[in-house]
């Protein structure tokens, strides 16, 4: 499992790169541990961290902010309730 992690992403973004950095933390700090969930976990973690900011950005503003997400007003509370995102 350690050598697909230390492949570097090659062309990718600055925020690939970031990810890649901290899931290579995540499987050094496991150990021995075999790792499960690790889609769910970095998915919901990216979205919490996305909308925080946004929300951040925004002042709170929710219009702002899911026009800025590209979701719906409605969508945008959902996730927040679901998240647990303070505004």
């Amino acid at each position: 499992m350690s050598s697909v992690m230390k492949t570097p992403v090659s062309g990718g973004s600055a925020v690939e790169h970031c990810i890649v950095s901290e899931l290579e933390k995540y499987f050094q700090a496991l150990g021995s541990e075999r790792p499960t969930g690790v889609h769910r976990m970095v998915m919901h973690q990216a979205e919490r961290a996305v909308i925080q900011y946004v929300m951040d950005q925004s002042e709170g503003n929710q219009s702002l902010a899911s026009e800025v997400l590209g979701i719906s007003r409605g969508t945008l509370r959902r996730k927040l309730r679901e998240l647990n995102v303070v505004i």
